[in-house]
This record gives C-alpha cells, structure tokens and sequence, in this order.
C-alpha cells in the first residue's frame, strides 16, 4: 500500500470487492487482478505486465493488423490472457499505422494496422479531403481512383477527438503495368483471331480449290 499514489490507496480502502489495482513491474500500466485495465501508458509491454488471477501470461491471439477480430478486452475475459496496453475512449487515440497504398484493378485500396487506443472508426484521407470511412473492425478498405500523385492519410477517431494521420505517398504509375498487360492481351487476342481467320479462309479456298479440279475430271472423262 505503501507504493501506491494515495488516490489509488484510497480506493482499496473503500472498495467494496476487497481488492485494488495493482502495478505492472515496468510502473507504467495498471490492471486488477481479474486483468480488468484501469489505465495505461504508451510504453506499455506484454513481457510487464501482471499475469491474471490464474496466473497466465499468455498474449491473446489479437493482431492489430488483422480484420473483424473479437476486441482483445474480451478474448482477455474469457481465456485471461494478456492484451497489450490501451489508451481509454476518453483519451484521442493513437496514430494508426498505415502501411500500403496500392491500385488492385478497381480502385486504390488502403491498408492499415490500429492503434493501442479505444477507436471508433477510421476516415480515410486523400489529399487532405475525407474520401472514405471505415468501422473500427476494419483495417483496409478502397477509395475510388486517383488520377496524380497525392498523400493518402488514415486517421482514428474516437468521442474524444481524432489521431495524428498516418501518410503514404501514392503514385497512379503503380497501376501502369496491370494496364499494359491488359492492352497485351487484348492485341495478343486480336492476333490469334486473324491467325485462326487466315487459316480458316486458306482451307475454305482449298477445298473449294479441289472441288472445281474434281467438276474438271469428270466433266473431261
């Protein structure tokens, strides 16, 4: 009790479940006991952080990167495992982390990995301007054409405000080659239909060729 600040020895005093939070080894993040967060830092670590009731200390199998996902608060409930610090829905989150741009014959798509922080949704920039929004489960989603280079930005967004925007610069010459290949296509396809008509038309004239020498035969004999 003697190392707690005394707001938090004041709520073990009168807590009515009998039990307080208590600190991780590293003194940045607290959890109870029951692996319930009460609040954490951006150092955070898995390898700190206090084990469960049970005494596990097994991360949950959450990625930040990966889509529809449980929340990791509730796969931590049910298995007790271990989920990394998060800034709470009363704190603006965290930057995500977007990580490519790219053109996949449709449209640009965007793709991103979360932030440890509470997130509502996410906005999709380009240029400065919302193009897209995406749910909180999300972490790729497309924004239509971009016809010149611009910055694409994501931003998280909870009640408390919005991230700093994570950028990529995106070039429209990364769908140059996917072009070139369907114009290649396109003429190697026209070639061989002037192929097969050329062979075509050269076996239609030589049957019709034998047809007027068999009338000659006959018509001699």
């Amino acid at each position: 009790m003697r190392n707690l600040p005394f707001p938090l020895a004041l709520i073990c005093l009168v807590s009515i479940r009998g039990h307080c939070p208590l600190p991780t080894t590293s003194g940045l993040a607290w959890m109870y006991p029951d692996g319930h967060e009460l609040f954490s830092d951006d150092d955070y670590d898995y390898e700190k952080a206090v084990t469960t009731s049970t005494g596990s200390s097994q991360r949950c199998d959450y990625h930040p990167c990966r889509e529809s996902q449980t929340p990791c608060a509730d796969l931590a409930e049910i298995s007790h495992c271990l989920c990394p610090g998060f800034t709470l829905h009363n704190e603006a989150p965290r930057a995500p982390d977007l990580k490519s741009v790219s053109w996949n014959g449709s449209d640009v798509v965007a793709k991103w990995c979360e932030p440890h922080s509470y997130v509502s949704f996410y906005i999709v920039t380009v240029g400065g301007e919302d193009r897209q929004t995406f749910t909180r489960d999300q972490r790729n989603g497309g924004v239509g054409e971009i016809d010149h280079i611009s910055q694409v930005c994501v931003v998280a967004v909870n009640d408390a405000g919005k991230s700093d925007p994570s950028c990529l610069m995106y070039k429209p010459a990364d769908k140059r080659p996917l072009t070139a290949g369907l114009i290649g296509g396109a003429l190697g396809f026209l070639l061989l239909l002037v192929l097969a008509l050329t062979v075509w038309r050269c076996r239609r004239q030589r049957k019709q060729d034998s047809g007027i020498s068999m009338k000659n035969r006959t018509e001699t004999e």
